[in-house]
C-alpha cells in the first residue's frame, strides 16, 4: 500500500523537445517574419495599383524604371551619409573617451547635438542656402542629423568596458592602441552597432525631404501624389518609403547580430 503511494522511481524530467521547438519557432519568426511581411505588403500594393485605371500622369510615375530610380536614389543618400557619419563619429567618440583628450569632450558633444537641436528640414535648408541644392547638400544635412546616435553610442560603449580588463591587457604588454583595438572596441561593438542602426533609420526617413532640394528619391513620389491629387501615387510612395525603412532596419538588425562578437 505504501509502495503504491510512493513509487520507488523518481518522475522523469520533461523532455526539452518542446522547448527546442519553441526556440526554433521564435528564431524562424525573427529571421523570416519581416521579409514575409514586406513581401505580402509589396504584393498587396502591386495588386492595388494594377487594379486601378491609371491616367497618363500616374503612369509616368508608377512604372518600374521610375520607381527603381527613386528607390536607388533614396538608398544612395542613406548609405553614403551613414558611411560618412561612421567614419567621423566613431573616431570622435574614441577621442572623447581618452583621458588625455577629455578637455575636447564638451566640444565634440556640442557638435553632435547640433544636428539634433535643429529640425531636419530647417537644417537641410541652412545647408542648401550655404552651398546650393543637390546631392552634396543633402548628404551634409543627413550627416548632421544622424551624427549624435553613433557618437553617443561609441562613447557609452567604450565607457562601459570593464577597466580591469583594460589594465590586464596593458599588464600583458599591450600598448594603449593595441588595448583599444583588441579589447575595448570589440567589447563596445554591440552598443556602437545599435547607434549605427539608429543613424541609418534616421537617414532613410529624413531622405524623403530631399525632393525639396534637388534630389528626387522617394519623397518625389509622395510629393507628386499630394500635389497632383493622385491617390495611387501617394499610396505607392508612402508604402515604398515605409517598407524601405522597415527593410533597412531589418537588414541592420541582422548585421548587428552577425557582427557582434560571440559571447556578448
Amino acid at each position: 500500500m505504501v509502495a503504491d503511494c510512493f513509487p520507488s522511481q523518481a518522475p522523469k524530467a520533461p523532455s526539452p523537445t518542446g522547448q527546442r521547438d519553441w526556440s526554433a519557432g521564435r528564431t524562424a519568426a525573427r529571421w523570416l517574419g519581416m521579409p514575409l511581411f514586406l513581401a505580402l505588403t509589396g504584393g498587396a500594393l502591386y495588386r492595388y495599383v494594377a487594379g486601378q485605371q491609371l491616367d497618363t500622369i500616374e503612369q509616368r510615375t508608377l512604372n518600374a524604371s521610375e520607381l527603381t530610380a527613386r528607390v536607388g536614389e533614396h538608398l544612395q543618400l542613406a548609405a553614403v551619409s551613414t558611411a560618412i557619419v561612421i567614419a567621423v563619429a566613431v573616431p570622435l567618440g574614441i577621442i572623447a573617451t581618452r583621458r588625455s583628450a577629455r578637455f575636447m569632450t564638451p566640444a565634440i558633444l556640442a557638435l553632435g547635438n547640433l544636428g539634433q537641436a535643429i529640425p531636419s528640414f530647417g537644417l537641410i535648408t541652412l545647408v542648401v542656402l550655404t552651398i546650393g541644392v543637390g546631392f552634396k547638400a543633402i548628404i551634409i544635412g543627413l550627416f548632421a542629423c544622424s551624427m549624435l546616435p553613433i557618437l553617443r553610442n561609441t562613447m557609452v560603449g567604450l565607457q562601459q568596458v570593464d577597466q580591469t580588463m583594460v589594465r590586464a591587457a596593458r599588464g600583458m604588454g599591450m600598448s594603449p592602441l593595441d588595448a583599444l583595438l583588441r579589447v575595448e572596441l570589440p567589447l563596445a561593438v554591440p552598443v556602437i552597432l545599435a547607434g549605427v542602426r539608429t543613424a541609418l533609420i534616421i537617414n532613410v526617413g529624413t531622405a524623403t525631404l530631399a525632393t525639396f532640394f534637388g534630389v528626387k528619391a522617394l519623397g518625389y513620389v509622395i510629393y507628386q501624389g499630394i500635389q497632383l491629387d493622385r491617390t495611387p501615387v501617394l499610396i505607392t510612395g508612402a508604402v515604398l518609403a515605409s517598407g524601405l525603412a522597415l527593410l533597412v532596419d531589418y537588414v541592420a538588425g541582422v548585421a548587428e547580430r552577425l557582427l557582434t562578437p560571440r559571447g556578448l
